[in-house]
């Protein structure tokens, strides 16, 4: 009979992958850094921190198939690391840390490749993909999708608090129980079950031995649960306050009942994989189809033992990542412009026909917002018509700070956004939005404005922000927001008029403040 053959990597090509690895590492050390940031100060990223080591024994466990494995060096692996390099590149020097963080998944997918080859490396392929559930989404991304989670979590939550023939009144994210209010913040959004279990789904169905498609049912059935589950909760907490008072919702109570929630929602996804184990023509018990499949043990005594020949392909990707790190070193060295400018403090009082008085932010929010500067006033016209001017600046966008956009802040106030509208004051671009709470409603118009541009969509401001990051090495830029409040003897066009005619005096006013 004839023997198996094992293959075993000389030391030459140890050597030339620890090189690799630890290139690798210098070179995208600051993606990684800030990686570690997110995931220490964002519970809903915490769980990154066990996904290296998820991926590290999921490869482990095919260590088998690996060594039985004859691999075929592939130079498409050195093609696939010097085109995410050039993505490294683009996000260092803009210093959009997702794609050197997304960048150095696909280093690592090239370099199996050019180490394993094509055949060889379905093993390692999908636990390196793992790793994509570790990079947490840019921070404007997360905030519009954890706004929309609120009001969406806070709805469903009010159909079962009513549903328990409880009374209640929703107002934006504010939950109101007539004696308590419940305000449903950002940390109740969804968004700590929702990566978590899209992370979770993906391992299960890595580990679920059955047709591809259910696989992938079972990961985009994740993001249904997480919010209906979380939706239960906002109503569970809602029941409970009713009935034995605010205590319900605050402390470790609260807490705790996030952690029985989550523990339901892998309940309802298990449960989910025992039905789908039943449909179907691959019909089995779901134990039978769940788990660690462990390849064969090796004999060495029975088997003939090769050893691999030395890679090119992985030695040209040394290469490239070395000339990584010296660009990286060159980028280090370069210094951002910061542009001259007058500060907010020396913003006038007085703007045309306009009198105006600056407040001020506690430091806890201005804190928190991240910002350089800012200027907080409130004018008034000769017919004593208020607006409230709020201008926000930051010298330098690089570390992902950037300001937070109104249609996100808004319903943390506990008003609710009733209309959404672009408009054009002159050349400005604005967004328009009517809000209400209770009985007040009040009109809000933002833009942003940066290095001698203005914009109201947020996207275009943040292919700007890439783009002057990278041709002019300046990141720097404004929030620009006016608000007045529509009195119950006037109405909307009023309101829209007052904030047109006080934009078009304070925009030539702003390029000293906020530098083209």
């Amino acid at each position: 009979m004839d023997k198996e053959i094992v293959w075993r990597m000389n030391w030459q090509s140890w050597l030339w992958l620890g090189i690799a690895l630890t290139l690798m590492t210098v070179a995208f050390w600051g993606g990684i850094e800030e990686l570690t940031i997110r995931w220490d100060k964002q519970e809903e990223y915490s769980h990154g921190y066990m996904l290296p080591f998820i991926t590290l024994f999921f490869i482990w466990q095919k260590k088998n198939t690996i060594i039985r494995s004859e691999f075929a060096p592939s130079w498409w692996g050195l093609a696939l690391i010097l085109a995410a390099l050039v993505v490294f590149v683009i996000g260092e020097v803009s210093a959009l840390f997702i794609l050197t963080q997304y960048a150095l998944i696909v280093v690592l997918v090239g370099l199996a490749l050019a180490i394993m080859g094509w055949p060889a490396i379905r093993p390692v392929l999908v636990p390196i993909l793992l790793l994509v559930f570790a990079i947490p989404l840019p921070y404007f991304l997360e905030a519009n999708l954890s706004a929309n989670l609120q009001l969406l979590s806070s709805k469903l939550g009010v159909y079962f608090i009513r549903w328990c023939q409880i009374p209640v009144f929703l107002e934006g994210n504010v939950i109101d129980l007539g004696i308590f209010k419940l305000q449903v913040v950002e940390a109740c959004s969804g968004l700590r079950y929702l990566f978590p279990l899209l992370s979770l789904g993906f391992i299960c169905a890595y580990l679920f031995d059955v047709v591809f498609w259910k696989r992938v049912l079972l990961v985009l059935s994740t993001v249904p649960i997480t919010i209906l589950m979380n939706s239960f909760r906002i109503g569970m907490i809602g029941v409970l306050v009713d009935n034995w008072g605010i205590a319900m919702a605050e402390g470790f109570l609260h807490d705790f009942e996030g952690w029985i929630v989550f523990m339901a929602c892998f309940g309802v996804l298990f449960i989910e994989m025992a039905i789908l184990s039943r449909i179907g023509g691959d019909k089995k018990p779901l134990f039978e189809i769940f788990g660690l499949s462990q390849s064969s043990a090796i004999d060495l005594n029975a088997s003939t033992v090769k050893q691999r020949p030395l890679s090119y392909p992985l030695i040209a990707s040394v290469v490239a990542l070395v000339a990584s790190v010296v660009v990286v070193s060159s980028i280090e060295k370069r210094a951002e412009i910061i542009p001259s400018r007058a500060l907010f403090p020396e913003f006038p009082t007085q703007i045309g026909n306009w009198q105006g008085e600056q407040t001020a932010m506690e430091d806890t929010v201005t804190k928190y917002l991240g910002l350089t500067d800012y200027v907080l006033a409130n004018y008034k016209d000769e017919k004593s018509q208020s607006v409230n001017f709020y201008a926000a600046y930051y010298e330098s966008q690089r570390k992902g700070v950037s300001p937070h956009s109104p249609r996100v802040c808004i319903p943390g106030g506990g008003w609710q956004i009733t209309d959404i509208t672009r408009t054009q004051i002159g050349d400005i671009p604005v967004n328009r939005i009517v809000i209400k709470k209770e009985d007040n409603t009040q009109l809000v118009y933002y833009w942003f404005q940066q290095r001698g541009r203005q914009f109201a969509n947020e996207y275009f401001m943040k292919w700007y922000l890439f783009k002057d990051a990278l041709l002019l090495n300046r990141t720097d830029g404004a929030l620009v927001r006016i608000t007045t409040a529509v009195s119950s003897n006037e109405n909307i066009a009023d309101a829209d008029n007052r904030l047109k005619a006080f934009a078009q005096q304070v925009a030539p006013v702003l390029p000293k403040f906020i530098p083209n």
